[in-house]
């Protein structure tokens, strides 16, 4: 690997003729790199390092504190090494193509913690009305899948196999994707189609999955009032929004373990650029874990 490394800096120099600066912090950003892989991952040849690897690279310096603007530094200089090597043919794909630099500046999603999030989803003190149960089903859902909630609202019953334990919908541009959803908000939802919905439609008819107390299907301001009154009663007024259970899904997940691609999948994203946003945040819980865990910390 060494080998082809000096042939990088050689190409840099020669054929590319960075400065002297640029060289060392390549140099310096990408021995941190085959230390990393060398200590967490035991690769010996360029061709073993996948995407999963990058992506896990990526979390590591997440953890480690950096600015953004180091950080996309550190990303370039990897991006630029394996471009490449994939031109001298010591690789045969880039697992760097698809990781997105940091956007300076760039905004990012506050999720809300698992324990927050119990809060938000604790049904023990409600009163037992159709209403509840659908807001209930509402909630579990929207945390099981990190749907939009136009995507929400604009569920059918057709939609739904709470059974088979998964749930259809229609992202931007009418994409289709099936997500999985797991036994807790199969339950609430069995509940509501069961118990809560026909009480809801009364006389009416209508496919909507979510209605309101006229039978028609529930607008999206009706549902942020809804979650409104929750955020308030779990003492979360002002960190709810409609899209924070989409970011804490996609937070948990990540820390949970789960590879970026496959939520990338799930939240209907186009691009994984677009979900490598919540990177940073998984690398802010490493970095948290660190600090809390380490003797020296």
């Amino acid at each position: 690997m060494k080998d082809k490394l000096d042939d990088f800096f050689d190409h840099l120099t020669v054929e590319r003729g960075v400065s002297r600066n640029t060289l060392t912090a390549y140099r310096s950003d990408l021995e941190q790199f085959i230390k990393y892989i060398l200590e967490n991952h035991a690769i010996q040849d360029w061709r073993d390092i996948d995407e999963q690897t990058m992506t896990g690279y990526i979390l590591h310096l997440g953890s480690l504190g950096y600015s953004e603007t180091t950080r996309a530094r550190k990303i370039a200089s990897t991006k630029s090494l394996f471009a490449f090597l994939l031109m001298e043919g010591a690789v045969d794909g880039n697992p760097t193509a698809n990781i997105a630099s940091p956007r300076i500046g760039r905004s990012l999603p506050d999720p809300l913690t698992v324990e927050e999030i119990d809060r938000l989803l604790d049904s023990s003190i409600d009163s037992d009305t159709p209403e509840t149960a659908r807001n209930q089903a509402m909630m579990e859902l929207l945390y099981a899948t990190g749907m939009r909630v136009s995507e929400l609202i604009s569920l059918g019953l057709e939609d739904v196999d709470a059974t088979g334990g998964a749930v259809r919908c229609f992202g931007k541009g009418g994409k289709e994707r099936v997500i999985p959803i797991h036994i807790q908000a199969a339950s609430a939802l069995d509940d509501y189609i069961a118990e809560a919905r026909p009480m809801l439609l009364r006389d009416k008819s209508s496919t909507a999955l979510f209605l309101n107390r006229r039978g028609t299907q529930i607008t999206r301001q009706g549902f942020w009032l809804i979650l409104k009154a929750r955020a308030r009663r779990a003492n979360l007024e002002g960190r709810v929004t409609p899209h924070t259970l989409r970011h804490s899904f996609a937070t948990h997940l990540l820390r949970g373990g789960a590879p970026l691609r496959h939520v990338q999948e799930l939240l209907g994203h186009a691009s994984i650029n677009t979900t490598q946003i919540y990177t940073h945040l998984t690398s802010e819980h490493v970095r948290s874990e660190y600090d809390s865990a380490h003797p020296r910390a």
